[in-house]
C-alpha cells in the first residue's frame, strides 16, 4: 500500500515534491501511527529553500510536528493500543547508553536523529514511531492542534527551563516567528512585560502577538523600550530569528547581568565582537529542543486552554496543497500551517 508523501530529495533549492511511498514496516518497540495533522516548522521551509544548517538524510519525508492515532503496534508495545490519540516527540533515534540520555537528556545526544531530517517523517499518511516518543492527547484537545506540541514545547523548553525569568522581568523577543511568538505568549504566562520586535513585513505576525497574546509589537530597534524602565536595558532577550545577525542587536539590548537565550537557527557566520557579553557580564544561553516532561506539561497547558494555539493557525491545507502551506508561512501571511494527511 502507498501514500502520497512531501518528501525533500535533495540539497539544491526547491528540492521537494510529492511522492508515493510504500506504508512502513515497524520494529517491536514502535507503533504505526495514522497521521491527522502536521504542523509545518520553519526547519520544514528551510530545507525547501535550502537554507538549513544541519545535516538531512535525503530523501526524507519532511514534518516533524505531528498528532495521530495508533493504527498498528510492535510486539513488545504494552501502554498504547489501535486507537489511542497521540502526539510524538521528535527524537526519532538516540543512543540509550549515551550518558545525555541516560539523564533524561535525549534530546540534546549527539547521535540524535529526528523526524523529517534524519528519518522519515509525517507529511503523509502513516509514520512510523518509537513507542517511547508517544504522548496521550485528552479528548478535549483536538487533534488538529495537539500537533502543535511540538513548537510549543520548543518555546516552553526555552523560556522557563532555559531562561533566567522572574515575574515582572522586561522581556524582548527578536523574531515573530512561530518559535518567537510562542515563546513571547509563554514569557506572558510566566508574568513577564513582553515585547517582540520584528520587520516591516512582519506587522501581520507581530499584530497576533499583540492582540492574542498582550505583547508590546514593535518594528525595527526596540531600545527605547529596552531603557523604558530604568534606562539599562531588558532583562532577558530571546532571539527567536532564523539568523546570525540578530544576536548583535540581542547583546545591545539586554542590561548588564542580564540574559540572552538564542532558540533561532542562523547559519551565517558572526562578523561582530562579542565583547558587549564581556563587558556586560552578560549569559547567553542556547536552548534546543526538548524532553518528556517538557511534553507533559506543555500538552496540560493546551489542554486546559492556558497556553493557547488557535491564533497562530493561519489555516488548514490537504498534503496535495503542501507548497500553498510552505510558501505562505514562507512569504509570513500566516504564523503557522498545518497540514491534513487523511
Amino acid at each position: 500500500m502507498t501514500s502520497a508523501a512531501v518528501v525533500n530529495f535533495a540539497p539544491e533549492p526547491g528540492s521537494v515534491e510529492i511522492r508515493e511511498k510504500e506504508k512502513p514496516s515497524y520494529g517491536e518497540e514502535d507503533v504505526l501511527l495514522e497521521v491527522a495533522a502536521v504542523g509545518v516548522c520553519g526547519s520544514d521551509l528551510h530545507q525547501w529553500t535550502s537554507s538549513h544548517s544541519w545535516p538531512v538524510n535525503y530523501p526524507v519525508v519532511l514534518g516533524h510536528e505531528f498528532s495521530g492515532r495508533v493504527l498498528e503496534t510492535g510486539k513488545a508495545v504494552k501502554r498504547w493500543k489501535e486507537g489511542d490519540r497521540v502526539v510524538s516527540e521528535t527524537a526519532a533515534v538516540v543512543d540509550p547508553d549515551n550518558p545525555l540520555t541516560r539523564r533524561g537528556l535525549y534530546n540534546l545526544d549527539t547521535t540524535r536523529k529526528g523526524f523529517g531530517y534524519g528519518v522519515d517523517g509525517a507529511m503523509t499518511r502513516y509514520v512510523r514511531v518509537p513507542a517511547r516518543c508517544l504522548h496521550a492527547v485528552p479528548d478535549q484537545l483536538a487533534l488538529e492542534r495537539a500537533c502543535l506540541t511540538e513548537p510549543c514545547s520548543v518555546a516552553w523548553n526555552s523560556v522557563i527551563n532555559n531562561t533566567r525569568l522572574h515575574p515582572g522581568d522586561r522581556v524582548i523577543v527578536l523574531g515573530p516567528g512561530t518559535i518567537g511568538i510562542l515563546c513571547a505568549a509563554v514569557a506572558k504566562l510566566a508574568g513577564a512585560e513582553v515585547a517582540i520586535t520584528g520587520l516591516e513585513a512582519d506587522r501581520h505576525r507581530l499584530n497576533i502577538a499583540a492582540t492574542a497574546y498582550g505583547c508590546t509589537p514593535i518594528v525595527g530597534d526596540a531600545t527605547d523600550w529596552a531603557k523604558e524602565r530604568d534606562g539599562l536595558g531588558a532583562d532577558v532577550v530571546i532571539d527567536a530569528a532564523g539568523v546570525s545577525a540578530t544576536l548583535k542587536a540581542a547583546m545591545q539590548l539586554v542590561r548588564p547581568a542580564g540574559w540572552i537565550t538564542k532558540v533561532g537557527w542562523g547559519p551565517q557566520p558572526l562578523n561582530f565582537s562579542l565583547d558587549p557579553l564581556v563587558q556586560k557580564n552578560v549569559t547567553l544561553q542556547g536552548s534546543f529542543s526538548h524532553n518528556w516532561p517538557v511534553w507533559e506539561r506543555v500538552l496540560a497547558m493546551l489542554t486546559s486552554g492556558a497556553l493557547n494555539v488557535e491564533p497562530i493557525v493561519g489555516g488548514q491545507w490537504p498534503l496535495q496543497q503542501w507548497h500553498e502551506a510552505f510558501d505562505k508561512m514562507h512569504r509570513g501571511e500566516v504564523v503557522k500551517s498545518v497540514l491534513i494527511p487523511g
